[in-house]
């Protein structure tokens, strides 16, 4: 074997241009209503061997790489996901990732096998890898649409908590497992494997938050790598005794993401930044392994018919199924299906029976990948829509207030900077009516580029910056407290 520098310089040049394309994209993409992996895949679908002619067809490296990406995207959800907001929705979140997962793999396997003529192991398959739903798509689409805590949360967690069991499963169908040991030891190894991962991904969490804290390293630039470094831990160990690395790494990041540690905005920059960069590889590398010549019109026309069993009839019934473990109102529940985006997850996941030689995996990737990105394109623009139709969208946003956080580490405290939006009720507002938590207290007020000390009597305006500071024990009354008054002015005083 060969080293060719010359060869190496190409990769760089064409990698480092293709990167920077892709994060231009970034805003095409969100201005359209898109998810930014249908840019991404269209980018792959290019430079692949029926466009500039790059030729890749290696299965088993794609599900490799397709797994490290996976693994990096679902650290940075749970390392940027608040405990608190998903807390409430959890059980509905759970509910979403085992039951639904079940009922909507049982709908779409069985749709697909007397309505499309697939044979069970394909349609089986195919309800496996088109269950689960994908963060990065969820969210690249719904940071724009104002919805309750509760929609976002329980999203988010059916999101971060559904790869783990159909990653599981679509592995134990691929190699055969099922027919080895029947279904009901199946439903173990799952439940098994699930359990181990959940175990291992909280012990690395709060294991790895107990020696952050007490770690003194030497270089700020170091905490946020070894969080990301904890959270592969977990994976690592969880795979190495057959647990899920997706629950495990998953639920580590969210301990992590939810504890008191040093650098934790740093952290969580770095870890968004990673997992844009894994984005963006994983979805233009699967566009390259797709070879357009093999999609026929029998192809698109059984990726319709699966993905309208799968968005008009499986997901639905999963989630009214679902919603008995925390019911919710029949709007909100009917936005949480079609709010069901599928991403990069499905297409990775079809990887597996082909590293594995499934007979016809080829023609379900195929299938796959053109459902993906029809249903993108007909859900992902019509989101914003569909909540105001519903009446799901919060009137209150585009949101009055706008706040980020920065840590003051040696007195415990955080330094939240405050945008007083056009639409707040906080204009007219003094700062002595805010009646912030003790010990918090709005230390500048910057207006038209300049700078003041603020008193008590001091009157606030649209398009005031406050620098609020808080200690971090009274950040969430804090930050609750300035929403009350930004909502309702100077009526929140009668507020509890």
């Amino acid at each position: 074997m060969t080293f060719d520098v010359h060869e190496l310089d190409m990769f760089v040049l064409v990698g480092s241009a293709v990167t920077l394309l892709a994060i231009l994209a970034v805003r095409v993409s969100a201005g359209a209503g898109l998810p930014s992996l249908l840019v991404y895949l269209l980018m792959g679908v290019a430079l692949g061997e029926q466009g500039l002619g790059i030729e890749f067809e290696n299965a088993e490296v794609a599900h490799a790489l397709g797994f490290i990406a996976l693994a990096v995207i679902l650290a940075e959800g749970g390392l940027t996901t608040s405990w608190r907001e998903i807390r409430p929705v959890m059980r509905l979140g759970l509910s979403l990732a085992t039951i639904g997962v079940a009922i909507s793999v049982t709908v779409v396997a069985v749709a697909s096998h007397y309505l499309l003529g697939l044979s069970w192991e394909l349609a089986v398959l195919l309800g496996a890898v088109t269950s689960p739903t994908d963060a990065a798509a969820v969210f690249s689409v719904l940071r724009r649409v104002p919805l309750p805590r509760r929609l976002t949360g329980a999203l988010e967690a059916e999101s971060g908590l559904n790869d783990a069991p159909t990653v599981v499963l679509v592995t134990l169908i691929s190699s055969g497992a099922v027919d080895d040991h029947g279904l009901l030891a199946m439903g173990g190894i799952i439940a098994y494997e699930l359990v181990i991962g959940v175990v291992i991904g909280l012990a690395a969490g709060f294991g790895g938050a107990w020696v952050m804290r007490r770690a003194a390293l030497p270089s700020s630039g170091l905490y946020p790598l070894s969080v990301m470094t904890l959270t592969f831990l977990a994976y690592g160990g969880a795979a190495a005794v057959h647990g899920s690395g997706f629950a495990a790494v998953y639920v580590a990041a969210l301990v992590l993401g939810n504890a008191e540690l040093p650098h934790r905005v740093a952290t969580r920059s770095f870890a968004e930044g990673v997992a844009w960069l894994a984005q963006i590889g994983l979805f233009v590398m699967l566009g390259l392994l797709l070879s357009p010549g093999r999609i026929t019109l029998e192809t698109v026309g059984l990726a319709i018919g699966a993905g309208l069993v799968l968005t008009f009839l499986a997901r639905p019934v999963s989630v009214l199924i679902s919603a008995v473990a925390q019911p919710m109102p029949r709007r909100e529940l009917a936005f949480v299906s079609w709010a069901g985006l599928r991403g990069a997850v499905p297409i990775v996941l079809t990887t597996i029976p082909l590293a594995e030689g499934v007979e016809d995996a080829a023609e379900l990737f195929d299938m796959v990948f053109v459902m993906v990105i029809i249903y993108t394109l007909l859900t992902g623009p019509t989101l914003p829509g569909v909540a105001k139709l519903l009446k799901v969208a919060r009137r209150s946003e585009p949101r009055g207030l706008e706040m980020e956080a920065a840590p003051l580490e040696k007195v415990a405290a955080d330094l939240l900077q405050v945008t007083i939006s056009p639409v707040s009720q906080m204009h007219g507002v003094e700062v002595g009516e805010l009646r912030l938590p003790r010990g918090a207290s709005v230390s500048m007020v910057v207006r038209d580029g300049e700078t003041l000390v603020p008193e008590r009597r001091t009157v606030l305006r649209h398009g005031d910056d406050l620098i609020v500071v808080t200690p971090r024990r009274m950040r969430e009354r804090t930050e609750e407290r300035l929403r009350q008054v930004s909502q309702h002015g100077r009526l929140a005083q009668w507020l509890g």
